[in-house]
């Protein structure tokens, strides 16, 4: 939806009131309205209030006639349905919203949280693959999964079966969120039923979609940005050559995250995608040390500062004496410094400022070799 407006100077303002986030619900659900579309007018109106009162106009200027926002209704039945779930609706200006979510071009507006909130400001990995994982393939995932929870990251999947499913497992004690490509309060598949419910309790789920939303083919690629935008790098396990977790590692790429995958044999189908992967430029991994050691910024060491107090001056009938020293022993035939500080015998550290004097004074000159001579007359 095209049209020009006039840029407000205030900037969107934090939903503070039940109110504000009907509005923002009703500008988001409104037709035609999508994430850019809806970060544009808030730019545009500072409120989303404003914004929906200029929509109908938009629309016109547009050449949509008799356009009618969203429903105050049907904005205030889903925010009671979410309610009524235990869910939390956040937008991305909320310090509680996923601050790597929030830097990705695409960021949902607003996101239905069911579960422990505070989970989403940890650092996280997302670890997805096949849906008909093998035997080998979940092991490595559960591996995985908990080391890097024991490690301090949450683990993010889509809660779909197989690599997914084994992944939420292992860290549910550690830390796990799962994207839900429906509504937060529709679970899919169904077998996955108590892990979700178990995930709601120890964990995190969380979902762009209006609550109640049944899951459709078009939400899981929509699904797989947020579940690689959450996360600081992406772990591919096991993965079909046109499974939707190379959508996953495509979208990481893209938003500048680091991609991972585990390889496999050639001859198994469910490893061609972790091989196009590795072939493609993503790192191999073994185990979550790996992990680990790529996405730790590498520190330089410090240099150690030489904290030695520098030597007293000496006095200066000690540093004349020391002058009459070397003129006497330096002669037009050169000699080595080191022998000079055998004849004089002092130490280097004193020697060396007096034949920089006496060389500026242009009564001695240095020569190849760290040699020394007097200038004659």
């Amino acid at each position: 939806m095209t049209g020009k407006r006039i840029t407000s100077n205030h900037p969107p303002l934090l939903p503070t009131t039940e109110g504000d986030l009907v509005d923002r619900l009703r500008l988001l659900r409104s037709r035609r309205v999508g994430i850019a579309t809806y970060r544009r007018l808030m730019a545009e109106n500072g409120t989303a209030q404003n914004a929906l009162d200029a929509l109908p106009e938009i629309a016109r200027e547009a050449g949509v006639n008799g356009y009618e926002t969203c429903p105050v209704g049907v904005a205030r039945a889903e925010l009671g349905a979410g309610h009524a779930a235990g869910a939390l609706l956040i937008t991305d200006d909320d310090p509680r919203y996923p601050a790597n979510l929030r830097d990705i071009d695409d960021a949902p507006p607003l996101l239905w949280v069911l579960g422990d909130a505070a989970l989403l400001a940890r650092p996280m990995i997302a670890l997805v693959g096949a849906r008909n994982a093998s035997s080998l393939g979940t092991r490595m995932a559960k591996k995985l999964a908990a080391d890097l929870t024991d490690a301090g990251f949450v683990i993010v999947s889509g809660l779909a079966r197989g690599i997914d499913t084994a992944a939420h497992l292992a860290a549910l004690d550690g830390g796990t969120a799962a994207v839900q490509a429906g509504g937060v309060d529709t679970i899919y598949p169904v077998e996955n039923t108590q892990l979700a419910h178990d995930i709601a309790a120890k964990g995190v789920r969380l979902s762009e979609m209006p609550m109640g939303m049944q899951p459709q083919a078009r939400h899981f690629p929509a699904r797989n940005r947020i579940i690689s935008g959450m996360a600081q790098a992406v772990i591919v396990v096991e993965a079909a050559a046109k499974s939707g977790s190379l959508i996953t590692a495509r979208n990481a790429l893209d938003q500048a995250r680091d991609v991972f995958a585990v390889p496999g044999h050639p001859f198994d189908a469910r490893a061609a995608g972790c091989n196009m992967l590795l072939r493609d430029g993503a790192t191999l991994i073994r185990n979550a040390h790996d992990v680990i050691e790529a996405i730790t910024p590498v520190t330089p060491a410090a240099p150690e500062l030489d904290l030695t107090p520098p030597p007293a001056p000496r006095p200066l009938r000690e540093t004349a004496k020391l002058h009459d020293e070397i003129l006497a022993r330096l002669g037009p035939t050169p000699i080595a410094e080191d022998q000079l500080l055998r004849d004089v015998a002092s130490p280097a550290a004193a020697v060396a400022p007096v034949l920089v004097d006496l060389e500026l004074d242009g009564r001695i000159t240095r020569q190849p070799g760290g040699l020394w001579a007097a200038v004659v007359n």
